[in-house]
């Protein structure tokens, strides 16, 4: 008998994607998204529309995880065995001028959903938590068990509480989950409000640019079909108690409960400049650069240390970021007609 999955954040950039993948593997899914209008609605709905196109086992749920009444009946009509959760109300610096819909969305939904899980034994609970965890830690690479007691934004502290929730649920209610620390996922379909995309549609409009920290920092971009293949895999690899667990001298990436955590990045840290210098070349065209200071929310450098999670799945994120801006650029330039 066909399992049923169910994604949350559907319309959303990973969920889109996921989606994508998932059809072509002949899977039930059941997918959920509120189409909110944080970034384009016109770009969620054509992400949906996409999916429709590829055929398959999908239905959609126009949803708000905060709505505990609405993922009740879900589970109680599909009874999914597999939930990737990655609803969450995205952006950092957002999240500093309205702090709100994080709350909302990144700790009572996930709440729920946690919830809705632990009363209909879910298999596996796969959940998107974020590179942003590890905040004003400035010891790179950055792994699973370095300190994450510093997050400089809201956002990011609404990640690390969904990992301490579902430790917890993991614990009480022996949930197996899952949870992914995202480094910069970039590529074609991607977030609008993502400096890459804000780069590009600028660039091809002849508009400047802004470069924060002027262009002294560094991130580790992931390119977003190394980011699927990762959440494929892992689909059946479910956590187990680790017998081996220390409590003396606790890892955080694993644990006595069914529950862990991994990095999931390219392992390289590009300079922000290197970076635009390659959408410049990819487009043709010069940026026009207004350097400025540092943003509240920011950090100045990323770079993920995947070692545990090629070695849980056997598979390392490796796709070059010249190959993945080539990919953005082509599909932009289709999709705006630019």
């Amino acid at each position: 008998m066909k399992k049923t999955f169910l994604v949350t954040g559907a319309a959303g950039f990973i969920g889109f994607h996921l989606c994508k993948r998932l059809i072509k593997e002949n899977i039930k899914i059941v997918a959920i998204d509120n189409l909110n209008s944080y970034y384009s609605i016109k770009l969620k709905k054509a992400r949906m529309e996409e999916l429709y196109k590829q055929g398959g086992d999908i239905s959609f749920v126009d949803g708000d995880i905060e709505d505990i009444n609405l993922l009740e009946r879900i589970f109680k009509e599909n009874k999914p065995q597999i939930v990737f959760n990655l609803a969450a109300q995205a952006g950092v610096r957002y999240s500093i001028s309205d702090p709100i819909p994080f709350l909302k969305t990144n700790v009572v939904g996930f709440g729920n959903i946690l919830e809705v899980c632990r009363k209909n034994d879910v298999e596996h609970l796969i959940y998107a938590s974020s590179s942003s965890v590890y905040g004003g830690n400035k010891n790179l690479p950055y792994m699973e068990d370095s300190r994450v007691d510093h997050p400089v934004s809201l956002y990011a502290a609404t990640k690390k509480s969904n990992e301490l929730m579902a430790h917890t649920y993991s614990h009480l209610y022996s949930l197996p989950a899952t949870g992914l620390r995202f480094f910069t996922v970039y590529g074609p379909w991607g977030r609008p409000d993502m400096s890459y995309f804000l780069f590009a549609k600028a660039i091809l409009e002849k508009k400047s640019i802004d470069i924060y920290n002027y262009g002294d920092m560094n991130r580790d971009f992931t390119y977003i079909d190394d980011i699927i293949e990762s959440l494929f895999r892992l689909t059946n690899k479910i956590p187990t108690p680790d017998k081996n667990f220390d409590a003396e001298n606790p890892s955080a990436s694993s644990s006595w409960a069914p529950h862990k955590i991994f990095n999931i990045g390219n392992s390289n840290k590009v300079k922000l400049i290197d970076f635009i210098n390659i959408i410049e070349k990819e487009i043709g065209i010069k940026a026009i650069k207004n350097f400025l200071p540092m943003q509240m929310g920011d950090v100045h450098s990323t770079l993920a240390d995947t070692s545990l999670l090629e070695k849980y799945i056997n598979f390392k994120p490796q796709t070059s970021l010249n190959f993945g801006i080539k990919k953005f650029i082509e599909w932009y330039r289709f999709f705006y007609g630019k």
